[in-house]
């Protein structure tokens, strides 16, 4: 029996293997006539500190990180559209990319289906913060797809 799917999720964050994913999820969401949702979470880690010790205390680095992330995202949903498939929202939401993935982001949108790359890190940054996919593929109550 052949699982149909009514909600897909790709999660994306500029990396070759995120936009192959993101590839995948757009044939996956045409043969099965459902709605895709493209995710982007921005790490509030990385805005906790920034160089030298110095706090962004205008918050200015925050704003540009979403300001750029905005615009990488659009230019993804009008490739999209322009390709002909337009049932696809563009999300970004600030937090931990791992529990955003696998946990909030399904049950604010009842995603049934995540499409993901193998990896958006790099080697050293895998070992210091755990691999978002592997953590994903571990806990989501939905199932999950890894492209490579």
């Amino acid at each position: 029996m052949e699982q149909e799917y009514k909600n897909i999720l790709v999660p994306v964050d500029g990396s070759d293997s995120a936009e192959k994913a993101l590839n995948r999820a757009v044939e996956s969401a045409k043969a099965n006539h459902a709605h895709l949702d493209i995710l982007n979470v921005i790490d509030t880690r990385q805005f906790s500190v920034s160089f030298s010790g110095m706090m962004d205390g205008g918050g200015s680095i925050v704003y540009q990180t979403f300001e750029d992330t905005e615009a990488y995202m659009n230019e993804l949903k009008e490739d999209i559209v322009k390709n002909g498939f337009t049932d696809v929202d563009i999300h970004i939401r600030f937090g931990s990319p791992k529990t955003v993935i696998a946990k909030d982001f399904i049950e604010d949108h009842h995603s049934d289906l995540i499409i993901m790359g193998q990896s958006g890190l790099k080697a050293v940054e895998r070992m210091l913060m755990g691999a978002v996919t592997n953590y994903v593929t571990r806990l989501a109550p939905c199932d999950v797809l890894v492209v490579k």
